[in-house]
């Protein structure tokens, strides 16, 4: 009898993970075609005309015809919407109007920089912040505490693109701290192999120290400045957590036993608020890869932000929707394997 009553229990509680997992996968794919099909509306409410750009002004109206017949154009949107939606089935995303290359062939070349810009970015603004919100936890109401509210509130007050281009200004063109905008100098970008697309990866493998310095000297000046975004994030949600939770009985008890602020803060406060700290990372590594745009406009850096820019700028309604579906794919991801390590690693959520 006992064993029957484990066996079903051991079964519902199959089912009911089988659920959860069907259900999150759903909402995945419920929330990507939302943002397809919004995204796929705003693109057809611009005033440019694709058929115009590709026909020219002065074709004439046999060939304007022929052209958005071509594009399907000519067709009811839901009709459009549902003809994208099977090539991407397919992995067919069209054909870029603007580099007259497929757009994902296009994201293949690109997306690896933007990977390297954000991941670099996220190490950078995760350490700092993860340090300056327990050095705020630790003193409350401190200097430590007040000149850690203070960056993170500069983090997110002072706007990417005049941050990048005041730091340009600075250590660019005054110091000469730093290399200056792109990947790498002239002398060495025609001739590295992109073995990866990540150019750090690229430079190390090539043999050439200099390569690799240059790479380096082109790159620290953006992950600062698309770090500080993190940074300030991270410092001001970790620090009200880390505060919530020290304000609990067990930590009362704890400081009662003659325990240390720090073994404390460290020991058990600390562990506790790791599924705040581990959504808190992702949600900040996915607003990384999806605010890179405006950092990647400024320094010239050839990812995934600075190729939709450019399309937007041209109405390229495929690289707008491919761009788009990538980076709204990886904020989805990223958010529900937040979820799911938060699930794993706090028994209370579960």
């Amino acid at each position: 009898m006992t064993v029957t009553v484990a066996q079903a229990g051991s079964s519902r509680l199959f089912w009911l993970k089988s659920g959860r997992l069907l259900t999150g996968l759903a909402s995945l794919l419920v929330t990507l075609l939302g943002l397809l099909a919004f995204t796929f509306m705003l693109s057809h409410l611009s005033p440019v005309d694709p058929a115009l750009q590709i026909a020219g002004d002065h074709a004439s109206e046999s060939t304007y015809a022929q052209v958005r017949h071509d594009l399907g154009l000519d067709k009811p949107l839901p009709v459009q919407f549902w003809h994208y939606l099977t090539h991407l089935a397919h992995g067919d995303l069209g054909i870029s109007s603007l580099t007259n290359q497929a757009v994902s062939s296009d994201l293949l070349r690109t997306f690896p920089a933007t990977i390297e810009l954000a991941t670099c970015a996220m190490i950078f603004g995760a350490f700092f912040g993860i340090v300056l919100a327990l050095l705020a936890a630790w003193k409350p109401g401190s200097l430590l505490d007040n000149l850690a509210r203070m960056i993170s509130l500069l983090g997110y007050s002072v706007p990417v693109f005049w941050l990048g281009l005041l730091g340009l200004l600075l250590f660019y063109a005054v110091l000469h701290w730093s290399a200056g905008p792109g990947r790498l100098d002239d002398i060495w970008i025609y001739t590295l192999e992109p073995k990866t697309g990540l150019v750090l990866v690229d430079s190390w493998l090539s043999g050439d120290p200099e390569m690799f310095r240059n790479a380096v000297a082109h790159l620290w000046l953006p992950v600062v400045v698309l770090g500080l975004l993190a940074m300030a994030g991270i410092t001001r949600l970790l620090r009200a957590a880390l505060l919530e939770e020290s304000s609990k009985e067990y930590v009362t008890l704890a400081r009662a036993k003659g325990a240390s602020r720090g073994r404390i803060l460290l020991l058990h406060v600390f562990p506790n608020v790791r599924g705040t700290l581990i959504t808190v990372l992702a949600l900040s590594y996915a607003t990384l890869l999806e605010g890179s745009v405006l950092t990647e406009t400024v320094f010239a850096w050839p990812g995934v932000g600075r190729y939709m820019t450019t399309a937007l700028f041209a109405s390229d309604t495929p690289a707008i929707l491919g761009s788009t579906l990538l980076i709204g794919s990886c904020f989805i991801i990223l958010n529900a394997l937040a979820d799911a390590l938060t699930w794993l690693t706090d028994p209370r959520t579960r």
